[in-house]
């Protein structure tokens, strides 16, 4: 079950242009970032501007580098005529700083960061202003004295409000028996088999593996290859007797008994790049969505520059899992 009964659903937003990319998660609070150009040499750089809905509400500026020689700070972020100084590798602005660098941002096509030994790294600006054009449209700012790109005279009153971030509700499992492990081999008799196939590379039925959720029902999950870089696991939620009638769930990831909660996590660049991960919460009848974040734009930092919040949510912890009806 999710979310809290009065929440408000917001589709998240996501939008790339050139070399920045944009994502608004279900509270519309927005992360814009950008990177070095692709093709320009530059060692990994990146800027993240996050911004929270609501009106008159701030941006703040995060900056992140990477080198294969040690970094030496102090660094300086210097965009047009503006300069930042005393930075690290992985540095928030103050909100000083991040006041007097935004507007330059903005005018400008790329920004350097120089180390202390004459280090250099190359922002590119190309993509920032239709990035945060979005980002503008999608809290509602346009036209409004705080809007990025376009301001206008439309008051403060009319940007969109912030979501309440909605409530998940999470069922620790009962313990899972013994004699659970004999339910393996007749539940996965009875799945679709042409689904294993369409979604599994490899699929080993010794590894097939049986956790109890309730009193009555039991979770079972087949680890399987799902890429050239990623594995995963399908799961079914069943009766613990005849007719057992498992449920595919819409999960891939990796059962806690502990915490009745499913986690995955996926490459979707190259190796060493771009996670992109995912939960899923046990509430007592099924997993819900309880929160996903990843970053599709890398540009050469291992694991990706940053998670960018796709769905948040807050774990309302429920009574221990009760018994379902068995159909």
């Amino acid at each position: 079950m999710c979310c809290s009964a009065h929440a408000e659903l917001v589709k998240p937003v996501d939008f790339m242009h050139k070399d920045w990319a944009l994502q608004c998660d279900n509270t519309r609070t927005c992360r814009a970032v950008g990177y070095q150009d692709e093709a320009g040499g530059s060692a990994p750089v990146s800027i993240k501007l996050t911004r929270t809905a609501g009106p008159s509400t701030p941006v703040d500026v995060e900056l992140r580098l990477e080198s294969d020689a040690p970094i030496q700070a102090p660094l300086r972020l210097m965009v047009g005529k503006t300069t930042v100084t005393g930075l690290a590798a992985d540095s928030t602005l103050t909100a000083a700083q991040a006041r007097a660098v935004l507007p330059a941002l903005l005018q400008g096509t790329q920004a350097q960061v120089r180390g202390a030994s004459n280090q250099t790294w190359t922002l590119s600006l190309a993509g920032l202003n239709a990035v945060l054009l979005k980002m503008d449209e999608v809290q509602g700012r346009l036209g409004t004295p705080g809007a990025l790109i376009r301001p206008g005279t439309r008051p403060e009153s009319a940007v969109l409000p912030p979501v309440p971030v909605p409530e998940v509700r999470a069922v620790k499992p009962v313990p899972t028996r013994p004699s659970d492990a004999a339910l393996a081999r007749p539940i996965f008799a009875l799945v679709d088999q042409a689904a294993v196939k369409d979604t599994c590379n490899q699929v080993d039925l010794a590894q097939l593996q049986v956790r109890r959720l309730t009193a009555s029902k039991v979770l079972l999950s087949l680890p399987c290859g799902m890429g050239a870089y990623n594995s995963g696991a399908l799961l079914w939620i069943a009766n613990d007797r005849p007719p057992y009638a498992p449920s595919l769930q819409a999960t891939d990831g990796e059962f806690d008994a502990d915490t009745g909660s499913v986690q995955s996590a996926m490459k979707v660049r190259g190796l060493g790049d771009c996670w992109w991960t995912k939960t899923w919460q046990f509430d007592g009848l099924g997993f819900t969505l309880s929160s996903e974040s990843g970053d599709s734009m890398c540009r050469g930092f291992a694991g990706g520059a940053w998670q960018l919040p796709v769905f948040v949510s807050r774990s309302v912890t429920a009574p221990a899992a009760t018994p379902f009806r068995n159909p």
